[in-house]
Order: C-alpha cells, then structure tokens, then sequence
C-alpha cells in the first residue's frame, strides 16, 4: 500500500496550508496529473472520482500554526496530519518536493512529484480543491480581498486590496508584505 502526498496554498500570503494522502484503488484513474496541469473543470471531475474511489485524507495547518511555527514546519505538520488520517499504515508514502516530515513512515521525496507518480498526483488534486474551497468561503467572510479568483496569493489585486483594508485575521502575520504592514 503506497500513498502519495501533496500540499497546496505554501506560498500565499492568507489561509491555511492544506495537504492531502491519497492511497489510489486498485483500478486505475485515467487523467491524473499534477492539479496545476489541469484545468478547474477536470479537477473537479478528478476530485470526485478520487474521493469516491480510493482511501483519502486531508491535513490542515492554520493561519496561526504557519505564523507560530513557519511555513515549512506548518507544512511538515499538515503532510503528518494527512497520513495519519488515513486510518491505515501505508507501506511507503511519496511526498511531492525534497523534504520529508519526521515521522514513523517509511517515505521517499520526489521532486516533481505530482506530475510522476499517480498517488501523488491524486493527491495534488485532494489537497488544491480542498484548500480552493476553504478560500471561496473565506472571501465571502472577508470580502473585498479577491480570494475567490486569487486563493490567497499575492496577486496585484491582492496587495491593493492589503494596502486598502489592511490585513484580516487570515493573513499570515510572518508572510511579506503582511509582517511590513504589522510594523508600520
């Protein structure tokens, strides 16, 4: 039994980190490539095929956790939280990138990841969308930022709207420009 293992939302500057575990079904998901290949309505399709089909979890670090303990050692947290959701001990869990967290787990990173193992695509896939929809519902609590359309990344518009409103209680505070604005 192989997971794969993928985060989404490392580099915005609001939300939360997101990573998924995805261990795939024994019959093959045609289509599964690195979610940054795909387009939204494929995602989607993928998504669902996924989450019915195979074992699947997903892991959470928050604003604050990012803030507290920095964006790497968040991420490492979440991927942790992922696998071990999955209700089972995997075999080996593929990590997408070149770290890996400290943990129990037989594991390997693989740079590029996403678009070379299916596991890990699969999770690709798991993580953005979940991480996307947690975005969609911070913009209608937090208007006027854009996260609909930019997930928390640092977008023109993005940063307009910051230097505009100032930042909401999911921005994080240890992230430029956010951390400049705190001092001003």
């Amino acid at each position: 039994m192989i997971a794969g293992v993928d985060e989404a939302g490392r580099g915005p500057l609001a939300g939360p980190v997101v990573a998924a575990a995805v261990v795939l079904c024994k019959d093959s998901i045609p289509g599964l490539d690195d979610s940054k290949k795909l387009s939204a309505k494929r995602r989607a399709a993928l998504e669902i095929e996924i989450r019915e089909r195979c074992r699947w979890s997903v892991g959470v670090s928050s604003v604050e956790e990012i803030d507290e303990i920095n964006i790497l050692q968040a991420t490492m947290l979440a991927m942790t939280r992922a696998v071990e959701g999955l209700g089972v001990d995997p075999e080996t869990v593929l990590v997408d990138g070149n770290r890996l967290p400290q943990w129990r787990y037989r594991a390997e990173a693989v740079i590029g990841g996403d678009a070379l193992h299916p596991c890990i695509s699969a999770a690709s896939i798991i993580a953005k969308e979940h991480r996307d929809r947690l975005m969609l519902e911070a913009d209608a609590d937090y208007p006027g930022y854009g996260w609909a359309s930019n997930k928390g990344y640092g977008s023109a518009a993005h940063i307009e709207a910051l230097n505009r409103l100032g930042p909401s209680p999911l921005h994080r505070k240890s992230f430029a420009p956010v951390a400049q604005m705190a001092l001003i």
